[in-house]
């Protein structure tokens, strides 16, 4: 009885193990997996674009930006994830600092201008948005917009802006002002915008909110607006926006990255999708398509301001520090 109890355990363990590998091998005949924290119509084309160009399958799993960083983190050299594409760079810089990251083919890193991609080569810049505000047009004229994002910490500002503050999109503004004025100055600006502003659950719910004329204005990226006219205007059409400009800290742009993690089993294919997407096909996914994301090695959509218009301040995206941010948000009650 006892022989044929463990040649029933041996016979298990190794269907188990069988099965098992033949799961591995299943996911490797599927290709590459992506996390894919940015917009999932945007991750969508560019997937589909790439695997019709090459042949190379595409898992997408669908997340944020800090989920996604968080879980990288946590699953380390175990992870299934081959490359890793983000909203915002934060989340990026925290992947960076762990140290997941392989370093990014040279051909790829020489399609993007410096200035969109960290000086290690880790990662690399594959879009971009810029910050504005979001304001009511039937309430505020030109002459009675705030001149600087740092206005709106004036007493004069409360109750008539919103932003939302729980969002990657916002800590990531958040963290160049951080960068930009130091964090005695970002810190009495957060306490302030505890005190002025109303919180909302997205950028584009704050939008909505501006537009149904809750407040007179939110700060958001600029795209929010730019789809909502490009559908039917419905949540956008009392709204105008606000582009700050003059290296202000309200005239942000934030990259969106992307990176292979070290780990990954199929290098050569993960490094080919960041080359297509920064390159000349992946780049026309923006400048022809609805997500009004900026091309950041390439011409952008036609409808946007241009980028080198936007007088956006200087900030090294790889070194925002989204711990401190949370921090700071966290203290001054925002979080």
């Amino acid at each position: 009885m006892k022989k044929s109890i463990r040649m029933t355990v041996t016979m298990l363990s190794l269907l188990a193990a069988t099965t098992l590998a033949s799961g591995a091998n299943a996911q490797d005949a599927e290709g590459i997996v992506v996390y894919n924290a940015q917009h999932e119509g945007l991750g969508n084309a560019w997937v589909e674009g790439f695997t019709k160009e090459t042949g190379i399958k595409v898992t997408v799993r669908k997340g944020s930006d800090t989920q996604f960083a968080n879980q990288l983190i946590q699953e380390g050299d175990a992870s299934p994830a081959d490359v890793f594409l983000t909203e915002n760079s934060p989340a990026m810089a925290l992947v960076d600092g762990a140290g997941l990251f392989a370093p990014v083919d040279k051909e790829t890193l020489d399609q993007v201008p410096a200035e969109y991609r960290p000086a290690d080569g880790r990662w690399t810049g594959i879009a971009a948005r810029t910050t504005v505000f979001a304001y009511d047009k039937t309430k505020l004229t030109e002459d009675k917009l705030p001149k600087s994002m740092l206005d709106l910490a004036d007493p004069a500002w409360k109750g008539r802006w919103g932003a939302s503050p729980a969002g990657a999109d916002f800590q990531a503004i958040v963290g160049a002002l951080l960068q930009l004025k130091g964090e005695e100055a970002t810190s009495a600006w957060l306490k302030a915008m505890k005190e002025n502003s109303a919180p909302y659950k997205g950028n584009s719910v704050a939008m909505k909110a501006v537009n149904a004329g809750e407040v007179e204005g939110a700060i958001i990226y600029h795209y929010y607006w730019f789809g909502d006219q490009a559908k039917t205007g419905e949540n956008s059409k009392n709204v105008a926006l606000h582009y700050f400009k003059n290296q202000d800290p309200g005239a942000f742009v934030s990259v969106s990255g992307g990176g292979v993690l070290k780990s990954s089993k199929h290098q050569k294919e993960a490094q080919a999708l960041l080359k297509w997407i920064t390159g000349k096909s992946g780049q026309a996914v923006l400048k022809d398509g609805d997500s009004f994301e900026y091309a950041i090695a390439g011409d952008s959509n036609s409808k946007l301001v241009p980028l080198k218009d936007l007088d956006a301040p200087k900030v090294e995206a790889s070194t925002l520090d989204s711990k401190k941010v949370v921090e700071l948000m966290t203290a001054a009650g925002l979080l």
